[in-house]
């Protein structure tokens, strides 16, 4: 990889202000001083300094967030402020996206990277990557409605769902239940629901493919995942992390 893209995947400024840097002599390679910008440096095996301070490279990062109510899950939006808008720069640069989708008004655990073998692997709908809900529904949630799930419903537009695993909390007027589905169908969970005569009136996403949202994130704060946890995630998917 060459020096200047490096330096600018990490943050050190554009190419032409990686340059500049790079001229006034402050970079080193190994300790030997470096101001060709073409330069090539293997970031594995050799170490690379700025004004004497080790650069750390990653190629990959991986962000799990608590989406708040009110963000758009994409890269860039005209008109709504998108989870990407409220990284850090130091994360941003790396250009990541989300991993799949939630509403807008839709709380709660969302994977953001830019590993995009890791991405294909849990949206594919071969894996079958379990998305465990917990909601409030407007109506008494019922073992028919159970039963129903399982077996999977028809949706709005004629498309009967895979079977998702209901479970009621609590049933009354306002019932509280967990599901967990394998699919990412557009407001999946709100039309479940609906086709049984229910409304969904408060959604929470609370894990994916098993790994549990961090219960210390606010609303809207997000934190690097480990390596335990993104291994685990590349084994739910049957692959390795690289």
């Amino acid at each position: 990889m060459r020096i200047d893209k490096l330096l600018a995947n990490m943050g050190y400024g554009t190419r032409k202000e990686v340059k500049k840097i790079l001229k006034s002599g402050v970079v080193r390679i190994d300790a030997q001083p470096v101001k060709d910008a073409k330069t090539h440096v293997d970031p594995e095996q050799q170490e690379v300094t700025v004004f004497g301070e080790a650069v750390e490279y990653k190629e990959f990062i991986y962000l799990m967030m608590n989406k708040p109510q009110g963000l758009i899950s994409a890269t860039e939006d005209q008109n709504d402020t998108t989870v990407i808008d409220i990284l850090q720069p130091e994360d941003s640069i790396f250009e990541p996206f989300p991993v799949g989708r939630l509403d807008k008004d839709t709380e709660g655990l969302l994977l953001i990277t830019n590993d995009g073998k890791l991405t294909h692997q849990l949206l594919s709908p071969k894996k079958d990557v379990g998305k465990r809900y917990y909601a409030l529904i407007d109506g008494e949630v019922t073992e028919d409605d159970v039963l129903a799930f399982q077996a999977g419903v028809k949706l709005d537009d004629g498309y009967k769902t895979k079977p998702a695993e209901l479970t009621i909390l609590q049933s009354g007027e306002e019932s509280e239940i967990e599901l967990v589905i394998t699919e990412g169908k557009f407001h999946q969970v709100k039309r479940m629901f609906q086709s049984v005569g229910k409304t969904v009136t408060y959604l929470k996403r609370m894990s994916m493919a098993g790994l549990e949202l961090d219960e210390d994130l606010e609303p809207g704060e997000y934190r690097e995942l480990n390596d335990e946890e993104i291994n685990y995630l590349y084994e739910q998917t049957g692959q390795k992390s690289e």
